[in-house]
């Protein structure tokens, strides 16, 4: 039996919908970094994106466990002398909740330009509305 690797013409992507209200954030992003990445699928191959599209929604909901809202730090910088930044983790749910969500599955993602194609197939939104009814998104149970 021959090895069947997947061509990016052959590729079907759907489409899910992740509801994050009350769950952790960490258990959240490993299974929307798999999805992301086509690991769910039989004809999963690693240099080729075959994953799925995902939609996540309320994620001004989501729950970090221990003291993460206030200890853990997320850093950027500017690239000019003097500009390096830093917001905690409950900073950073008040003002943008997409961005936390984002970075955790962005971290889980391969360091190389495939993850930069795979991260524009997630989609976050703060509230439980999306505009992507129309792609008729399976429910993903996490």
């Amino acid at each position: 039996m021959k090895t069947q690797v997947a061509k990016k013409e052959e590729v079907t992507r759907d489409w899910y919908l992740v509801d994050v209200d009350n769950k952790v954030l960490g258990r959240v992003a490993t299974e929307i970094a798999n999805v992301l990445r086509g690991k769910n699928k039989p004809t999963f191959t690693p240099s080729v994106d075959t994953g799925d599209f995902v939609i996540v929604v309320n994620a001004e909901k989501i729950a970090l466990t221990g003291k993460k809202l206030s200890d853990k730090t997320y850093y950027s910088h500017s690239a000019f002398p003097g500009g390096l930044k830093e917001i905690s983790a409950g900073k950073l749910l008040d003002k943008k909740p997409e961005d936390l969500i984002k970075k955790a599955v962005k971290g889980m993602l391969p360091k190389n330009k495939l993850a930069r194609h795979m991260i524009k197939k997630l989609k976050i939104y703060s509230g439980s509305a999306h505009p992507h009814a129309a792609q008729n998104p399976k429910d993903l149970n996490i």
